[in-house]
């Protein structure tokens, strides 16, 4: 009998017992589209997360304070739980100034120190309550943002105290709607100003709602909305490194600039220093984690689905002992018989997985749309999928095909 032979007999087997191959089937079915789910799910994850740090550029470095609030330090030389409360020194611009530093920092390409608030926008009936940022011009190339209307401000505007703004779409369409934006005037806190430019739409990031934004000079902010004594006070430092290989050494510089200027030791700092890159890295390597434990735990279904298989095929075997038998009177090899039950049993598993991945591509589109979130059902993932079920029928076949091929042809052929 050839192989061909030997797939047109398995198949025919299979489908001469539609019911019961079917439900053989489910098992396997399930699993893999449950896997396929998992892996989309946190891909798209991955993916997502990933996107909405890039918005804000990959080369982003920010330096945050603890200011106004409490870090508690343990002390190192007790061996007692005695700790001691030491209040962090904020940002300023002279911080700003001193990261700008080419002779200290000549990796850091650019700096905008940053200080924000909220508070409503009015331009007659129309208002919006978005976050106002007081920044410096290097501002928008730090953060990757582009115009699409007007200009952004300059550092003239910005050391004069202009009343000048930029604002971000959602913000323009809010309180302007459809109308020309620049050069239109809107007033916040009951302070008249000038619209001069507006974002790109970046959509919502880690640091909140891009599109809901308005940005305006940091003298005019320094003066007309913040709250600190210290008018030189700002929330955190935006960097920007050259590029990705200078990432590094320009956060070590970032780092140890800020360790002289707070006069603290990297066992007492005041400040943290993150990447953009780094958040990626981290982000990634703990949806790669929970994915493989939730798909660990969807293949538990293989499993039952794989022994499923092998309950089935061992029935098939009991029942076409008389078969068996009569074959191996006619000549037919052992390999050939174990051959024959190996074919079905993968048969069970290929054809399982194939309805699993189609339900899982289908099942994927839809919770896309449903919670508005990427499912990504990727070729690698499908492949997959594809060969773990063809696998599974194997093995699961493997100890069925062996008892039915070990049959001796006289003790199979006197079963009833």
């Amino acid at each position: 009998m050839t192989f061909l032979e030997t797939v047109r007999t398995a198949f025919t087997a299979v489908m001469g017992r539609k019911m019961r191959s079917a439900l053989t089937m489910l098992g396997i079915l399930i699993g893999i589209a449950s896997v396929m789910l998992t892996i989309g799910l946190g891909q798209g994850a991955q993916q997502q997360i990933t996107s909405q740090i890039n918005k804000l550029g990959s080369n982003l470095i920010i330096v945050s304070s603890g200011a106004n609030s409490g870090l508690t330090v343990a002390n190192a030389n007790s061996g007692t739980n005695n700790n001691r409360t030491r209040f962090t020194t904020p940002l300023t611009l002279n911080d700003a100034a001193a990261l700008a530093d080419k002779n200290t920092c000549p990796d850091i390409l650019r700096v905008a120190p940053v200080s924000t608030t909220i508070t409503t926008a009015y331009n007659g009936t129309a208002s919006d309550t978005p976050s106002v940022v007081g920044t410096t011009p290097e501002w928008v190339d730090v953060t990757a943002r582009t115009l699409t209307e007007g200009r952004f401000f300059t550092s003239d505007e910005s050391n004069a105290g202009s009343m000048v703004a930029v604002i971000g779409p959602g913000t323009a369409t809010t309180l302007f709607g459809s109308d020309a934006v620049v050069g239109q005037t809107m007033t916040l806190s009951g302070q008249s100003f000038t619209v001069i430019g507006v974002l790109n739409s970046v959509g919502t990031t880690l640091s909140g709602n891009g599109d809901e934004q308005i940005v305006i000079p940091a003298g005019t902010y320094a003066q007309r909305f913040s709250t600190s004594t210290n008018m030189n006070t700002v929330s955190t430092i935006l960097m920007e490194a050259k590029d990705k290989d200078s990432l590094s050494a320009a956060i070590q510089e970032a780092t140890t600039t800020m360790y002289v200027m707070h006069n603290v030791t990297a066992a007492a700092p005041d400040f943290s220093v993150s990447s953009q890159q780094a958040l990626v890295e981290t982000i990634g390597s703990l949806t790669t984690i929970l994915t493989a434990l939730l798909s660990g735990i969807a293949g538990i279904s293989l499993l039952v689905g794989g022994i499923g298989v092998m309950n089935i095929m061992l029935v098939s075997v009991t029942e076409r002992i008389r078969e068996i038998g009569l074959r191996k009177a006619l000549g037919a090899r052992p390999s050939i018989i174990m051959l024959q039950f190996l074919v079905e049993a993968s048969m069970l598993g290929l054809m399982g997985g194939a309805l699993g991945i189609g339900l899982g591509i289908v099942a994927g589109r839809i919770l896309s749309k449903a919670i508005s979130y990427p499912v990504i059902i990727s070729v690698e993932a499908t492949s997959l999928a594809l060969a773990v079920s063809l696998v599974i029928g194997i093995v699961a076949g493997v100890y069925p095909a062996w008892r039915a091929a070990k049959l001796a042809p006289i003790d199979a052929l006197r079963n009833e």
